[in-house]
């Protein structure tokens, strides 16, 4: 009984730390592109940040869309379902992510030709994503958070109807 309880936990953790590596991938991909943005541009700390908060959403949501369209459900299904997985673990990930971006002296006014920028990027996500496992975790042990998209990706849709 013990070995079966183990077992489940560590089952539990293991798609807890796929789905924050699929959320870190998609905010990663926004983040750094609203953050090049925003830099090269000369923008103030909050409208980068904003762009990359914004980028971060559109390209995690993209990259749950996409293989859940392919499991045969409509776009508006397939959107539905990219908000019920990912919201609160991209948000929670742009949250610790920015906030250590903040955080670290010169971080944000670094350019983009600085070390201290990229370090404190890939510092940032680093944090974000040990921060967010625990919380995709709990999300799906309570089959809410990437437990919604698990589904399809597996094929195992039938029966389930649009809302």
């Amino acid at each position: 009984m013990v070995m079966d309880h183990a077992g489940a936990q560590s089952s539990l953790t293991k798609l807890a730390i796929s789905a924050t590596l699929h959320c870190l991938t998609g905010c990663a991909i926004g983040e750094v592109l609203g953050m090049v943005i925003g830099t090269a541009l000369g923008w103030s700390n909050l409208a980068t940040i904003a762009l990359a908060v914004a980028l971060a959403f559109v390209f995690g949501y993209a990259l749950t869309i996409r293989p859940v369209l392919k499991s045969g459900l409509p776009l508006r299904a397939a959107i539905g379902v990219a908000f019920a997985a990912d919201t609160v673990s991209i948000a929670v990930m742009e949250i610790v992510d920015n906030g250590v971006m903040l955080a670290v002296p010169g971080a944000m006014e670094a350019g983009l030709g600085s070390w201290v920028f990229w370090a404190s990027l890939a510092f940032a996500l680093a944090v974000a994503f040990v921060i967010t496992v625990p919380v995709n975790r709990w999300l799906i042990s309570r089959g809410k958070g990437h437990a919604v998209v698990h589904q399809y990706h597996s094929g195992d849709h039938e029966g389930h109807h649009q809302h």
